[in-house]
């Protein structure tokens, strides 16, 4: 390890005075002006990881769903997960340590981890459309190449098809092939076999308007339609050739504002969908005869998949071990049409994708999704074999069924929640079930709910237990919700301190929209008066 030339190339990329930053289950994010430093650290760390790993790391380039003056930074460990949590540790240290500092901390985190610093290291590299990443990324190929790593840059990409080519260079291939045909190709090809399946005629359910959010979803869509246009039609909105990244679009902005995004023209009853800024999340929704907008969340889309697999997997006779993997946020009304109707057992993790991954990857067969449309499907490699098998082995409808779902598991970005991936499943299960939009929102009714933030002087005096939902400290406070929540029909309520900033998040879910907001209100009341309230006491929702 070259640490004299580490040293030389670091003052290039120095660390803005008093910055401190953490990473978090999105990386690092924050203003793009500020990241040149972390950047550079996170080329080092990424080639010392590779030599630890004995595989291929990736770095993307990316913050999501953030303004367009952001941007971020994560990286991919070999299966295409997300990075360890001890190297989480790492990545914080190496980000905030200071210029005299660097040398040592590398030193450290090699110790620590028994990096074998003889052993190559290969890095991969992706972007997103942000005017500030360029630059960035070429930061982080200064940070790989003086550590000696060898690396390779796909450029644009969204992010689950950088956390793709990742887990196809660490296994060999298996997994497909580690370019942007490679991807393209997998998923059309088993998006095509499966809809040639459907029975239904004509295009009413075959064309779907696409918000890309004007980011990296739009370059790729683009790129990979004709692949499976002859099974469905898109059309592209917000594409990037004029607004701005995630400005009034986006996944984010559908879900949070309940609306339809800017620039999309909706007409009643139409199939319209939106990704976030790099691609990894998706809603679905649609305008009613009467005008009212109905949104689709990830609470549905998980809903949707979990059965369909439940019924190929009755088809085929299999019984394997299916679970649907939520957090905290699920609509009560989702766990329980799963769980009562469709019999799937449902379990409830700590809120961020990396709890459900790790949740999902349990079963033979995992579906997680968070409310806000992040999530895939798992499939365990028996379980993959298995299935295989079976479409060779079996005769008739079974043999269908069973050809079916190992088209549903090549469809599936199981490195990572894809908005495209997911969009070409949700098309595919939708024609092959001959589902309108509004018949696939009506397979249960959300109960209306309510999330409120109340800031506190510190966010730490709150601590929770059983994935969030019950509060532990302050004394007094789970007793004070579980009163409250006695007062009226079909409702829960919980409180959890915000990753990020010191507010306490309440969320509150009930028979009517009055009473959701009464309670959350009420619960915020609670929080205020037990968990060190600062500023004005909340006030009703209306």
């Amino acid at each position: 390890m070259d640490l004299g030339a580490v040293t030389k190339h670091s003052a290039s990329h120095a660390k803005p005075n008093g910055l401190i930053l953490q990473y978090g289950t999105a990386g690092f994010r924050t203003k793009a002006e500020h990241l040149d430093h972390v950047m550079f650290r996170m080329g080092l760390l990424a080639v010392l990881r590779s030599k630890q790993t004995k595989s291929t790391i990736g770095v993307m380039v990316t913050a999501s769903h953030n303004p367009e003056e952001d941007n971020g930074v994560k990286l991919v460990d070999p299966l295409g997960e997300m990075l360890a949590p001890s190297w989480e540790e790492h990545a914080t240290c190496l980000a905030n340590a200071e210029e005299q500092d660097i040398q040592r901390v590398l030193i450290d985190i090699s110790k620590k981890e028994a990096v074998n610093l003889q052993q190559d290291a290969f890095v991969v590299i992706g972007r997103d459309t942000r005017p500030s990443s360029e630059k960035l990324s070429q930061s982080v190929i200064d940070g790989v190449t003086v550590l000696g790593g060898q690396f390779h840059d796909y450029g644009l990409l969204t992010t689950p098809q950088l956390h793709y080519m990742v887990y196809c260079r660490n296994t060999s291939g298996r997994y497909g092939k580690a370019t942007t045909e490679g991807y393209y190709q997998k998923l059309s090809k088993a998006f095509l076999e499966l809809t040639k399946q459907a029975s239904c005629s004509g295009d009413e359910y075959r064309s779907l308007k696409v918000d890309c959010a004007n980011g990296i979803g739009a370059l790729k869509l683009r790129e990979m339609e004709h692949y499976f246009s002859q099974g469905l039609s898109v059309q592209l909105f917000n594409d990037g050739t004029k607004g701005k990244l995630n400005h009034l679009c986006g996944a984010d902005f559908v879900k949070s504002h309940q609306k339809p995004p800017q620039g999309m023209e909706m007409k009643s009853n139409e199939r319209c969908c939106s990704f976030d800024g790099d691609a990894d999340r998706i809603v679905y929704y649609y305008h009613d005869a009467d005008g009212h907008f109905h949104l689709v969340d990830g609470d549905k889309i998980a809903t949707l998949i979990s059965s369909f697999l439940k019924e190929l997997l009755l088809e085929i006779g299999e019984s394997l071990n299916i679970g649907v993997v939520q957090t905290a946020y699920a609509n009560g009304s989702s766990t329980r049409y799963l769980e009562e109707v469709m019999k799937v057992p449902v379990y409830c993790t700590k809120t961020g994708v990396k709890h459900l991954h790790h949740k999902a990857q349990e079963f033979d067969i995992g579906v997680y999704f968070e409310a806000n449309g992040h999530g895939t499907a798992l499939f365990s490699t028996t379980v993959e074999m298995k299935i295989k098998q079976l479409a060779e082995e079996l005769e008739d409808k079974k043999r269908k069924a069973a050809k079916m779902l190992e088209n549903v598991i090549d469809l599936f970005n199981q490195a990572a929640g894809d908005a495209i991936s997911d969009m070409l499943v949700i098309e595919a299960i939708l024609a092959l079930k001959g589902l309108t939009v509004q018949q696939w929102d009506a397979l249960y009714a959300d109960l209306p709910n309510r999330q409120l933030k109340v800031k506190v002087a510190d966010r730490r005096v709150i601590s929770t237990t059983d994935a969030e939902r019950q509060a532990v400290t302050p004394p007094g406070l789970q007793e004070a919700i579980n009163d409250l929540v006695k007062k009226y029909k079909l409702s829960r309520a919980f409180v959890r301190p915000s990753g990020t900033e010191d507010v306490v998040r309440v969320y509150a879910e009930a028979d009517s929209q009055e009473n959701a907001d009464s309670l959350a209100h009420e619960v915020s009341l609670a929080v205020f008066q037990l968990a060190g309230g600062i500023g004005e006491r909340p006030q009703p929702c209306f």
